[in-house]
């Protein structure tokens, strides 16, 4: 496969891991509620990141990158982004399906290309622009499924987290590239490691000091826990190194086929089946997503 195009593979994976991840994350909320939920992801997933780091150093030989001043910039944004978007996401899922609230937040790729534009100069085609904008509108109608009682709050919640993901995947796209030497597997997996070092650090301070009970319920529950950790350290491995070959509204666009993961996820749990208006959206997407894949080949 051309390098250029690792990144399709390097997203289809983390688009399944994340979907995993999420499912584990979303049962946890009704244990140790939603900071605690949110914070398992870094905490448990910061030994892992640590881990590919070593693998990495130790397969290519090479020597991580010491960061800088722009460096810590971008990954204090993508973090904090991260953070805020994680906890919106598991709160929505509180209140609507874990399918439907996937799909309010991919509404993200339109938000990425506008973030990557404003903040990183990242250029789009007029394919690509026609891309996202398919894709969103599919990911619109998915949106509009009466799965139940909810109302307006998760919907704004879910699109709310978008933008946080969208601010998220330009800050760390913008930690990788400004990183001086190295492979982009090893500015990939440096930025990882750096990342969820600050989110856990963050995150254990403010659980300590206003919300003990959830901490120590994210400690008991260490199995599910370790779990999600592990599969968030693995997709934010894989988004990562498609960041690092390729604009993140591109990559974030691809990930659209999480809608896809997300359905199946839910009706197998749920059995849920799809509306007509859910159908029109899902073509959409898939659609959005063959024009981004077409343009960019």
């Amino acid at each position: 496969m051309d390098p250029s195009l690792l990144w399709i593979p390097a997203t289809l994976a983390a688009a399944a891991a994340q979907t995993a991840r999420n499912a584990t994350q979303r049962g946890l909320t009704e244990t140790i509620g939603t900071v605690g939920a949110t914070q398992v992801r870094f905490l448990y997933g910061f030994p892992f990141a640590l881990l590919f780091l070593a693998l990495v150093v130790a397969a290519t030989g090479e020597r991580a990158p010491w960061p800088d001043g722009s460096f810590a910039l971008f990954l204090l944004l993508g973090a904090t982004a991260q953070i805020g978007a994680t906890g919106l996401m598991l709160a929505a899922m509180r209140e609507r399906s874990f399918a439907t609230v996937t799909a309010i937040i991919k509404t993200e790729p339109l938000q990425v290309a506008v973030f990557g534009f404003l903040v990183l100069g990242d250029r789009l085609s007029g394919s690509a622009v026609l891309a996202i904008l398919l894709a969103t509108a599919g990911v619109i109608l998915l949106s509009g499924r009466p799965d139940g009682a909810g109302g307006v709050r998760p919907i704004l919640l879910g699109i709310a987290a978008g933008a946080f993901f969208a601010l998220a995947a330009t800050g760390f796209r913008g930690a990788i590239h400004s990183l001086d030497g190295g492979s982009f597997l090893l500015r990939a997996t440096t930025t990882l490691a750096w990342g969820l070092g600050l989110q856990t650090a963050i995150l254990a301070a403010w659980l300590l000091a206003f919300d003990r009970p959830a901490l120590l319920g994210s400690l008991r529950a260490w199995r599910p826990s370790l779990l999600a950790g592990f599969l968030g350290a693995l997709a934010s491995q894989f988004w990562f190194i498609g960041f690092s070959l390729t604009a993140a509204a591109n990559v974030r666009t691809l990930a659209l086929v999480e809608v896809l993961m997300a359905q199946a996820v839910a009706r197998r749990l749920f059995a849920q089946s799809s509306s007509r208006r859910e159908i029109a959206g899902l073509v959409l997407a898939v659609v959005g997503v063959g024009l981004l894949l077409a343009a960019q080949a």
